[in-house]
């Protein structure tokens, strides 16, 4: 979960859309849902849980093999989904996301931002310019423009919730990541400042923060068995988390289950030592 790469996306966009849904009674029914990054791994996970429990849910990546891979699958559990490739630190393919989420489900309910990258590995006193730009463009800016450009919609819904994907170095830097781990910490604090302006629109907004979870955004970590069994010593559940681990309190804070919790973050991570 700490390496992704983001490359250019098509200029045209095509769309994947399956209206029938075996989950319409489910605790998110009638609900639109937009998750980024969300083609593998932990996104993947949440917009299937979405799926699940009721909501259409529009999923992101930025290749389109990808996006048609996520779309099949889903559609093949009878879940209400489309599917579109966005670049989210390119304005224009936000726009283009959101405006087709709008125009393929006629609103948005529930954002979850989850896409980051970490291009370095290495002492933080040693990052460059350049990648301090491109790991706060994405992992900040971005998801912070995100929110911005999605509210309106969200707002015209009458309520609504965003849940932001951080992760456990937002509280526990990790050596080599020092600078992902700020951007990670920086969203934390995002959604504190940003929680009691949303309140005022009835839009509730809180974190996820997952561990060690088995994706490919953190194979460095368990792919060598020396290094996981070094990883798993800080982790009092003995084990690493899957993706589903984390899907499950995304539809909570996404659920009016969750309607008087907002400006929180919620630690995904077998019980690792968590405290800023």
């Amino acid at each position: 979960m700490w390496s992704r790469v983001f490359r250019p996306v098509s200029a045209t966009p095509r769309i994947l859309m399956r209206m029938a849904s075996s989950a319409g009674n489910g605790k998110l029914a009638g609900k639109v849902a937009l998750v980024t990054a969300s083609t593998e791994g932990i996104g993947y996970a949440i917009a299937r849980r979405l799926g699940q429990d009721g909501a259409k849910v529009m999923v992101s990546s930025r290749k389109q093999a990808n996006v048609d891979a996520a779309v099949k699958q889903l559609q093949a559990e009878n879940l209400s989904v489309a599917g579109i490739t966005c670049h989210v630190g390119k304005p224009q393919d936000r726009t283009k996301l959101i405006e087709e989420t709008v125009k393929t489900f006629g609103g948005i309910d529930i954002l979850v931002s989850n896409a980051a990258v970490n291009p370095i590995y290495g002492p933080i006193m040693e990052t460059s310019p350049e990648a301090w730009d491109k790991i706060f463009d994405i992992n900040v800016k971005a998801t912070f423009f995100l929110c911005k450009e999605t509210l309106p919609y969200i707002k015209e819904r009458g309520k609504g919730s965003i849940v932001i994907i951080s992760s456990i170095a937002g509280y526990v830097p990790m050596k080599m990541l020092g600078v992902y781990a700020i951007s990670k910490t920086s969203l934390l604090g995002m959604s504190k400042a940003m929680a009691s302006e949303l309140a005022a629109d009835n839009v509730r907004i809180n974190v996820v923060c997952p561990g060690l979870i088995k994706t490919k955004f953190s194979q460095a970590l368990w792919q060598t068995e020396a290094v996981l069994e070094r990883a798993l010593e800080g982790i009092p559940l003995g084990r690493m988390g899957d993706p589903e681990d984390c899907s499950g309190i995304v539809s909570f804070l996404a659920s009016d289950d969750s309607s008087y919790i907002t400006g929180e973050s919620v630690l995904v991570t077998g019980g690792m030592t968590s405290r800023l």
